[in-house]
């Protein structure tokens, strides 16, 4: 499908597979350029970006010159479009216009998706959404307590929009998508029904274009474009991995789940290279060896887990701690990014102690943490898989070796990040077995990791910062190319009185069930927090579900294989099965695992029962009841224990799923 300029009465349009893209008329141009005036603060992952664009121009003439079009005011050229097959460069003439505005077509009845992984909502029609890695903020919604609250405490309350992991790619349900190829920093509007606006802060974009029969064909198409992340080693599915961070009392904490009936696939140590205590809470100490003092003889321990089929999982992330004995090395072999002004490292505050910046530009430096750090503190010991954390907090005045500038850098460092942990498990031979996790992504990270986690949630059921927030990360994630997403099992970020309670830590359990990944975490307060070994209730519900997500690995596997076949995401919304229905294109609080079974979590405080809308034309089954519900809305009965789950009675998996019903019941 190529793309075609059609000359209209008083412009022209880009069209692709018979579907206008972009139309420029003399009264609505479709291109603007500008000279930026940008400000940008940041503190601790937190931005705030400003600009005070001037000099606009909107080119309303134009001329074609072959595969070129030239935007014309009056008779100066103001910016030439470079068209391809599937796709266009734009570029302003004038270097001084480094702000390009571009309107791209829209219906009124169209819906629009992507945005990367966003947390807020699934459906971006009527918003705005800057495109920036940065932390995705506490509260998240500038009308609670709780946000205010944490802005006034380092910007880091956030707002719907904020987000580990940003992509400049949407889908609409002409079945078409637009990826803006820049790295630097851009907006993706929705506002005006009229038009899909993108701003990018450069002096040139490049934007492909794909169009597709339906929505599968489209993600499908989408993930071929980014790279699709391998399948899920065999183990990572089969059991749940059980976060501790308790030094050599995490071993005899993890016998009391497995004496508990839980099905463990790992124990998760993040604390294995010490810990810190800070006004935030417990913070791990940034030197990538294990610790000791907290650890002491961590191999001999791991080949102990893992000659009873378990493995040992870590955590690390691009930085090192100033007080580490590690940053000695990496200054010394120059593997630090530097001051902008000075040949000293660049060190960044993290809350109470500071860190030098890996600088992944340079390719001596990534072999060196790929090598030295992943591997032989890591890989070589025995670890078979760890968090990579970070990948946001790039300072935009850092210099680097290569000398990119940070501004453009600062959305690729986490495909850079990804890069060199991929690096590791490769030079290794580990793909495919050993497994890490990320939070941070942008264009392209796809290809490089396998597996999301969904970030820092509120511990509580707020609409835009606690455990609902997982289920839209997946789905919107998973529309431009990312397979696999899980959470933190009873979320993270505990604040200002802001605590676990016991009814969130099972609701969790059930959602984290149906995810190809079950993974619980102790949180930033675990001293402060409900713990699934606090209670015998807490501690029977987690090993319950960790037996449910073991039993469904077989059709996780199943998963998996469309994944990398076909670039299926394992968690899909509605409507990627149900195209013909736009009712369904705006839900996001249940989900399709695979095409077979529909999960409803319950993510509202003290439902007991909860509204279905179950697609398609033939009746769905649930799960606990046994009962037939045809297709349409249903209210249900979901006291804790029994999240509304159906299946498909013509599943291949019917047996499989049927059995669910006896493991919970039990």
């Amino acid at each position: 499908m190529k793309l075609r300029l059609e000359a209209t009465k008083s412009g022209f349009a880009l069209v692709l597979a018979g579907r206008p893209v972009l139309i420029h008329d003399r009264v609505c141009p479709a291109v603007t350029v500008a000279c930026g005036a940008p400000e940008v603060i940041m503190l601790r992952g937190n931005y705030r970006m400003t600009d005070a664009p001037h000099g606009m121009v909107a080119p309303r003439e134009w001329r074609q010159d072959g595969a070129c079009v030239l935007l014309l005011d009056g008779d100066m050229p103001i910016a030439r479009i470079d068209l391809a097959d599937e796709g266009f460069d734009i570029t302003a003439i004038d270097p001084a216009h480094d702000r390009i505005h571009v309107r791209f077509h829209a219906t009124t009845d169209e819906t629009v998706w992507g945005g990367g992984e966003q947390m807020s909502y699934l459906a971006l029609n009527g918003r705005t959404f800057p495109m920036w890695t940065s932390e995705p903020g506490v509260g998240r919604d500038k009308s609670t307590a709780l946000t205010r609250l944490m802005d006034e405490t380092a910007m880091a309350g956030g707002d719907y929009w904020n987000t580990n992991y940003p992509q400049p790619t949407f889908l609409t349900s002409r079945w078409i998508a637009v990826h803006c190829a820049s790295t630097c920093y851009s907006v993706l509007d929705f506002t005006d029904p009229a038009h899909h606006a993108v701003e990018v802060w450069s002096g040139t974009a490049r934007f492909d274009l794909i169009a597709a029969d339906g929505p599968q064909d489209l993600v499908g198409r989408l993930s071929t474009r980014f790279g699709r992340p391998p399948a899920l080693p065999d183990w990572a599915i089969g059991g749940a991995i059980v976060g501790l961070k308790a030094g050599l009392d995490s071993f005899a904490r993890l016998d009391g789940f497995i004496a508990a009936g839980t099905a463990v696939a790992a124990l998760w140590c993040e604390d294995w290279a010490g810990v810190r205590e800070t006004g935030f809470g417990r913070r791990l100490f940034w030197d990538w060896t294990y610790s000791r003092a907290r650890y002491p003889d961590l191999p001999a321990r791991i080949r102990d887990l893992n000659a009873r089929g378990i493995r040992f999982m870590a955590y690390a992330n691009p930085y090192l701690a100033v007080d580490a004995t590690l940053y000695g090395e990496a200054a010394t072999g120059g593997h630090l990014a530097l001051h902008p002004h000075e040949d000293t490292p660049y060190l960044v505050d993290f809350g109470e102690f500071d860190c030098g910046v890996i600088d992944f530009t340079r390719a001596a430096t990534r072999d060196w943490f790929a090598s030295r750090i992943l591997g032989q503190e890591m890989l070589d010991i025995g670890i078979d898989g760890w968090m990579a954390d970070f990948g946001e907090y790039l300072p935009t005045d850092v210099r680097l070796y290569s000398g990119i500038d940070a501004m453009e850098a600062h959305n690729l460092w986490p495909v850079l990040w990804a890069q060199v942990n991929e690096q590791a498990l490769a030079a290794r031979g580990r793909h495919g077995d050993a497994l890490f996790f990320m939070r941070a992504g942008f264009s392209g990270v796809s290809r490089h990791c396998p597996l999301l986690w969904a970030g820092d949630q509120s511990v509580d059921f707020t609409r835009h910062d606690g455990i609902g927030t997982v289920i839209t990360a997946a789905l919107s994630a998973g529309l431009v190319g990312n397979a696999y997403s899980h959470s933190d099992c009873g979320g993270y970020t505990s604040l200002h009185g802001n605590q676990r309670s016991a009814e969130l830590m099972m609701r969790w359990c059930e959602l984290a069930a149906f995810a190809p990944v079950m993974r619980s975490h102790e949180g930033n307060r675990p001293d402060d927090n409900l713990q699934y070994d606090s209670t015998p209730a807490l501690l029977a519900c987690f090993a319950a579900w960790s037996r449910v997500h073991a039993h469904l690995a077989p059709y996780v596997r199943h998963l998996c294989d469309q994944a990398v076949a076909s670039g299926l995401p394992a968690q899909r919304p509605l409507f990627l099965h149900y195209p013909d229905d736009p009712a369904l294109y705006a839900i996001q609080d249940q989900f399709l695992y695979g095409a077979d079974l529909l999960v409803a979590p319950v993510i509202d405080q003290g439902a007991s029962a909860r509204r279905v809308v179950l697609p398609g034309t033939t009746p769905w089954r649930h799960v606990w009841s046994g009962i037939d519900h045809d297709p349409g809305e249903v209210f249900i009965a979901a006291p804790i224990g029994q999240p509304p789950v159906f299946y498909r009675l013509d599943s291949g998996y019917a047996p499989l799923f049927e059995a669910m019903r006896g493991m919970i019941q039990e």
